[in-house]
Formats: C-alpha cells, structure tokens, sequence
C-alpha cells in the first residue's frame, strides 16, 4: 500500500488500467473472431453480422456519452469498477446464446457495460499525469486496447477451434471479475479532486470549443474507417484464402492490433516530443498517422494471398497507431480537467456512430465491387479528417493557448 501513496502511483495506475482496456477491446472482439461459426450456426447472413456489430457500436456511442458526463460528476475509479464486472458478466451470457435474437440482447448489454470505461479511464489518466507526460501515459494505456482485440481474439479463435464459439466469451468473463475485485484495492481517484471542483457544466465548457467538437468530427471519420476494416478483415480472411478461426484472426485481427501495440507509444511520445516545439504538435502528429494510415491501405485491393493482406494491414495500422497515441491528449490540450470525460464521452459516441456504418458500407460495396475494395475505400475517411485539421489550424492553436493559461500550476 506504500507503493500506492508514492510519486510512483500514475504510472502503477497504468498498469491497473492496462488490464482493463486489454479486456475491453478483447470482450468486444471475441465476436468477430467467431463471426464465420456463428454465421454458420445460425444461418446468417453479411448485412445480419454487420447489424449485430453496428449495433453494439450505436449503443455504446450513446452510453459512452452519459457515462463520460457521470465520469466528471461522481467517482471515476467506481465508475471503471463497476463497469467492468457488468460487461465481464454480459460478456460471458453471450457464449450462452441460441440465436440471432439473443446475440443481439447480450451484445447490447456487453455495449452499455463496455462504455462506462474509456471516458472517465482517460481523464483519470490524466488527472494523475502532468502534461509533459500525458501523451506518453494514454498512449501505453492505450497499448491494452491493440493487445486485447488482437492476442485477445487471437487465443478467442484457438479456444474456438480447439473447443467450440461459446469458450472464449466464458473464459474472458472470468478473467474481467477476478481483475475488477483487484481493482477493488488498489484503484485510486486523484488526490486533486477536480470533478469536484469543478464550477461550470461541462457540456457547456465542451461545446463552447471548436476545436474539441472538431475531434468529436475526426475521430468519427478515423474510428469508423478503422473499425470498417477491422470488423470485416477476419472475415474476409476466412471466406477468400480458406484459412481456420485462429488464422483468420491472426492474418485479419492480430496483425492489424500488434501493429498498433508497437507503434501507438510511438505516436504518445511524438506527439509529446512535437508539443514541446509547437503548441499544437499533437494535431500535427494525428494527421501524420492519418495520412499514412490512408496510403498504406490503398494497396490492399491488389492482394491476393496471406503475406499480402497481412502486410497491407500491418501498414496501414501503423498510420492508425500514431493517430490513436494522441487522440485523447489532443482533446485533453483544449478542454480542462472537469470536463474531460465528458469531452472523451462526446467524441466516443460520435466516433462509435462512426464504426456502427461502416461495416453497412462494406458490406454493401462488397456486393458489387468485393470486400478488398469496400474496405480500400475507406481511406478516404482519413484523408478528409486530415483535411479537416489543417483548416482548422488557427483555431486549435488558440484553444490550447486558452487552456494552457488555465491550468493550474
């Protein structure tokens, strides 16, 4: 317990929470990996599996948006407790399902519990980080998230094979409530308290800044060109090159997060090491990853075996990774503390409406063009957010200034 009353806590509360994002992103996961036996089980068809993925997405945007303006009125390590045994316990109901109705009901469920976490796990990331440290503290945390959707769906697909679709969701829920009674202990609020200190409402703080409702914008074009890809790559995977559940999710998931395991602390620590040149610098980092995420990915309708498409998507996920290492610090430079998870809240509920169409637009490209190109096609989601942060330039630079003048010393 001393450990927990040093100068040492910010970062041992990384590795608390590190867990957490590993189980989030691999509870949400275990279903893609499974999509092909549980497509055929119950005779499902594309547009079903796309509805069943858009539809988690939909109501996680709406409750992460409630659950980040809570995250600035109550106590966030509560909020991140809670939410977790809820959606470890929806999670494992899920492998109990007997058709398309009940995968619907418990993937709801799985939505509402997973979207208590990433809004107020943020903003108590920084509560407990100075700003020269902040981008590189979310982006390790950050690294939970590529972990668990793809070693998380890579041993959900061994489990799959070796023993049957429903193992994995039981074997992950296990694993959520053991951690959440870890958390019990050790989990801390900042001592600084600043939820409580806060005077003005925070939706209105977020609303009064263009620069973070142009976030809000980016990360709808950012999140759902990813999520298009990597709902639909396993998939694509399994249907066209004839390989199992553990290989499609190796070639289709794995690549796609381990790319973004290794580079997003790339993306914390330039977006930090920019920062430190110009105000703005982590914008400047988000287009970077942005640019690269949409030119690494445009060769993708040109492959035609495994090696290919794995390399295409390690690529373009490296672009990504750099844009995911600074998201959340770019929208913690323009908004103050009491209103960041609301803020975070804001942009995950657009980012998540965001993810829950895309897959639709795949899925429907792929109908008359195939699913390599409906997923290539997405490219051009980065580079109009690229587009957008650059003619916003003038803005964003006088929002950080603001913010900065704010900030307590």
């Amino acid at each position: 317990m001393t450990a927990l009353r040093s100068k040492d806590y910010p970062w041992i509360l990384i590795g608390l929470l590190w867990l957490v994002a590993f189980l989030n992103a691999a509870d949400r996961n275990i279903i893609v990996t499974v999509m092909p036996s549980i497509r055929d089980e119950f005779g499902l068809t594309n547009t079903q599996l796309a509805l069943m993925n858009s539809l988690f997405f939909w109501i996680y945007a709406v409750a992460a948006f409630l659950f980040g303006r809570a995250g600035d009125s109550i106590r966030r390590s509560r909020i991140i407790m809670y939410g977790l045994v809820f959606w470890s316990m929806a999670t494992g109901l899920t492998g109990l399902s007997t058709g398309f109705a009940m995968l619907l009901g418990f993937r709801a469920l799985v939505a509402v519990g997973e979207a208590t976490y990433y809004p107020t796990a943020t903003a108590l990331i920084s509560d407990w980080h100075l700003p020269k440290w902040r981008g590189r503290a979310l982006s390790l945390h950050q690294t939970g998230v590529f972990a668990g959707a793809g070693f998380g769906g890579l041993f959900a697909g061994f489990l799959a094979d070796k023993i049957s679709w429903h193992t994995p969701f039981f074997v992950f829920a296990v694993v959520g409530v053991i951690h959440a009674a870890v958390l019990w202990t050790f989990l801390r609020d900042s001592p600084a308290e600043s939820v409580k200190q806060a005077q003005a409402e925070p939706l209105g703080v977020l609303f009064g800044i263009p620069p973070a409702l142009m976030l809000c914008a980016v990360f709808f074009l950012a999140n759902g060109a990813s999520t298009g890809v990597t709902v639909w790559a396993p998939t694509y995977v399994h249907d066209k090159l004839g390989l199992d559940l553990a290989g499609s999710a190796l070639v289709g998931s794995a690549t796609i997060n381990i790319a973004g395991f290794l580079t997003v602390p790339f993306g914390g620590w330039l977006a930090d090491t920019i920062a430190r040149r110009a105000p703005i610098g982590r914008f400047y980092t988000l287009t970077i990853g942005l640019t690269l995420a949409a030119l690494l990915l445009l060769p993708l309708t040109a492959m035609t075996t495994a090696a290919g498409v794995g390399t295409v998507l390690v690529l373009t996920s490296f672009g990504k990774g750099i844009f995911d290492g600074c998201i959340y610090a770019a929208m913690h430079d323009v908004v103050p503390p009491h209103a960041r998870a609301t803020a975070v809240g804001a942009m995950t509920m657009i980012g998540f409406f965001g993810a829950g169409v895309t897959p639709f637009i795949v899925a429907k490209a792929s109908e008359s063009y195939g699913m390599a190109a409906g997923m290539a096609s997405l490219a051009s989601f980065y580079l109009l957010a690229v587009v957008i942060i650059l003619a916003m330039r003038g803005s964003i630079a006088r929002a950080v200034a603001a913010n900065a003048a704010q900030a307590p010393a």
